[in-house]
């Protein structure tokens, strides 16, 4: 017959083996070290079990407790060092205490014992460790009357050590995961953080643009729009300039101050010099009262000045003077006014081109050009040609409470189309097209250019025609400067070589074959001699 001692391993081999279990069981560690210290009390009659683990402070915390309350588990805190469970840590051996009540370093902090006379408690503490990191204390008490004999504590001991090592693997396993899932964290906040700055870098309000172009244009307006610096927008008539310069405003420290915009080309030197220096009461016939200058009304904002290159070379020098001293009079006047005005030009001019011509001067160049901003040409970024036509006719619909839509076949038209006149050329396509179409879509026969009405490229074609008669045997001229539109371009091309697709072929790079689709696809008719 099997005895009671000989049933003991079996029990603990059970208690182990269920203890293995539930650490495995979940990551939830508070809730897997309440159900092993159920196990060791219901099990093994280990009372008031309890796990402390160490926390970034140094200080002993208790992570799980079975048999005490809420407001004992609170109690129950450490420091290295500190009673005996302080002292398990920092020798990192195991202790037993035979009977609490005669031990003082014993502090019963969590004071859930009862220490009444007829009954002994003994209690017993092993490290926790993980390799050779020391985790926590992993504590039992021992109850007996004080008749019976002392337990085997060496065989507790041996016990807890074991459950101390599975308690310590799950800790390190679940820190490990805890770690790793605070970096992955971290590291998709980061993310999104970096995709939400680049997303305001590569996108301005009211500014339409996805090509690679127009993101390295958003990208240096974001670099410029904070300062202070003089920003000088280029490129040709058409690209958006005003815009840019508004978005470059918006995204600045000086939102909430003035945006004010001059033309320079629409006005005359002497109402240049008062729209923007204002002027004094009686300064000029018409004169009847003193107002304010465009740099005046542009204090603590931005001042916009659009086609720079167009000023006359007197008015160079008067402007000249006010960037490099930051102060003016206004016409008819004699006291200086100084303002807080940040500038932005622009031009659709070769600026260099025209120093070189003494048509501008060469100081207030670098006066202006200090940061330069390239807008590209709508042909350079057809990729934003489809939501730049979406966005007009949206803008159209809005304004005209219609529906239009536009249909593929324009869509594909629109973007083969080399835009001379840029964005505002496209806009004012859409608008056409929005206006003259029958029903709610925008097809392909509903455009200028497929009805041979595009004004854009009529005078563009005009304006690089040659004046001189080619005839059918003629040679091409290699120096004549080819339009930019791709229909103007087969248009000069088979002019220049009186109408002879191979000739024109080679002069265009292309093959017969090519050549002659290009015809077809822009319905130009060819001319017979």
């Amino acid at each position: 017959m099997n005895t009671a001692k000989d049933a003991e391993p079996c029990v603990e081999l059970t208690a182990i083996y269920e203890i293995s279990k539930i650490l495995n069981s979940s990551l939830d560690v508070g809730k897997t070290l309440r159900e092993v210290l159920g196990v060791l009390s219901t099990w093994l009659h280990m009372r008031r079990g309890m796990v402390s683990l160490v926390q970034e402070s140094g200080e002993l915390h208790t992570a799980g407790a079975y048999g005490l309350t809420v407001e004992e588990i609170h109690r129950g805190r450490y420091q290295a060092g500190e009673g005996v469970v302080g002292r398990i840590l920092t020798s990192g051996a195991p202790i037993v205490v035979p009977d609490i009540a005669r031990e003082p370093l014993f502090l019963n902090r969590t004071r859930s014992r009862d220490l009444s006379a007829d009954r002994v408690i003994a209690f017993i503490g092993v490290p926790i460790k993980a390799g050779r990191d020391l985790l926590g204390v992993l504590t039992v008490d021992r109850e007996r009357t004080v008749d019976q004999v002392a337990g085997r504590f060496e065989r507790d001991v041996q016990i807890l050590k074991m459950v101390a090592n599975l308690i310590g693997q799950t800790v390190r396993l679940h820190r490990s995961v805890l770690a790793e899932h605070t970096r992955m964290m971290q590291e998709s906040h980061r993310l999104q953080k970096a995709l939400r700055d680049d997303h305001e870098t590569r996108t301005l309000r009211d500014v339409v643009g996805q090509s690679r172009r127009m993101q390295q244009v958003f990208t240096e307006i974001h670099q410029a729009a904070p300062g202070r610096s003089t920003v000088l927008l280029r490129g040709e008539s058409g690209t958006g300039k005003e815009v840019i310069a508004q978005a470059m405003h918006n995204h600045s420290p000086r939102a909430e101050g003035p945006f004010v915009r001059v033309n320079c080309a629409a006005l005359s030197e002497t109402l240049l010099e008062s729209e923007l220096f204002g002027h004094e009461k009686g300064a000029f016939t018409g004169a009847t009262q003193e107002r304010k200058g465009r740099f005046e009304l542009a204090h603590k904002g931005t001042l916009f000045m659009d086609e720079i290159g167009e000023i006359s070379p007197s008015f160079q020098t008067k402007l000249l003077r006010v960037l490099q001293e930051r102060e003016f009079e206004r016409v008819g006047g004699n006291q200086p006014i100084r303002v807080d005005v940040r500038l932005i030009f622009a031009t659709n001019r070769n600026l260099e081109e025209a120093v070189g011509r003494g048509m501008f001067r060469e100081d207030l160049y670098y006066r202006i050009n200090v940061v330069t901003i390239f807008l590209p040409p709508l042909r350079e970024r057809r990729d934003d040609i489809p939501l730049l036509a979406g966005h007009f006719l949206e803008r159209f619909n809005k304004d005209n409470q219609r529906h239009m839509q536009l249909a593929p076949e324009a869509v594909r038209i629109l973007t083969d189309c080399s835009w001379p006149g840029n964005v505002r050329e496209l806009q004012n396509c859409i608008e056409r097209g929005a206006t003259m179409a029958r029903g709610d879509w925008i097809r392909a026969s509903d455009l200028p250019c497929q009805q041979g009405k595009c004004l854009s490229m009529a005078l563009h074609e005009h304006g690089t025609r040659r004046t001189i008669t080619i005839t059918q045997d003629s040679e091409p001229n290699p120096e004549a400067a080819p339009p930019q539109s791709e229909r103007a371009r087969l248009v000069w091309a088979m002019e220049q070589c009186g109408w002879v697709q191979a000739k024109a072929a080679r002069l265009l790079k292309l093959t017969p074959r090519q050549i002659a689709y290009a015809l077809r696809k822009h319905n130009i008719p060819i001319k017979r001699f």
